[in-house]
């Protein structure tokens, strides 16, 4: 497993697979958007999307007027499909290709959102970076909304493992600077007519 290259995996995935046969594909991100909406952050508030890779959120962020978006994704492949879907509106929204376990931020947000991703880091140093990132990269009382495969989820996603989550297993992994503010789990119907089921949580920085 030390060999993975977890960057070119994601590469070949966007630049083989259309969104819409990606089971993780979701026409309007619903979960998603209500979290978002229920953390009660401006307009203005500063976002970033872990993992977003070329999902509708940043669209419909856009949409709802939210006017500071940043979207983190591995794949570079991932991100130009995004931009060229967004077209002359892509320029809102901030661009960055980095791994979520590795990444440094430059700037605080005020929401931090990943659907999807953090369950792909499986090994305990890549899970113990990713949280200290997310402090460090939210402000005082910043929201942190994190969707992961439930344990009644699937075991595998896009040919690699993954790491299944319970509500406590969830909390207990960000136990350290967040508070917990509510959980929900959700089955997601994937383009192939299966059904995943995802925990979602959300928690504020302490």
């Amino acid at each position: 497993m030390e060999s993975f290259d977890r960057k070119q995996h994601w590469e070949n995935i966007y630049t083989t697979k259309e969104l819409e046969n990606c089971s993780w594909y979701e026409a309007r991100p619903v979960t998603s958007l209500e979290f978002i909406e229920a953390a009660g952050i401006s307009r203005t508030a500063k976002i970033i999307d872990i993992g977003g890779g070329d999902s509708f959120l940043a669209d419909y962020l856009l949409e709802k007027g939210f006017s500071d978006i940043t979207v983190l994704d591995i794949s570079e492949a991932s991100l130009e499909r995004a931009k060229q879907r967004l077209g002359n509106k892509a320029h809102k929204v901030k661009w960055i290709v980095g791994d979520a376990a590795k990444f440094t931020p430059s700037e605080q947000y005020d929401l931090w959102h990943d659907r999807a991703a953090f369950h792909f880091l499986t090994d305990e140093q890549d899970v113990k970076n990713y949280v200290e990132t997310a402090k460090m990269a939210l402000r005082n009382e910043g929201i942190l909304v994190i969707g992961t495969f439930s344990e009644n989820g699937p075991k595998k996603c896009s040919g690699i493992n993954i790491k299944q989550y319970s509500q406590d297993g969830l909390t207990n992994t960000f136990e350290s600077g967040f508070k917990k503010l509510r959980c929900l789990n959700v089955d997601h119907p994937t383009p192939f007519n299966t059904t995943q089921n995802f925990i979602f949580c959300s928690f504020k920085k302490a």
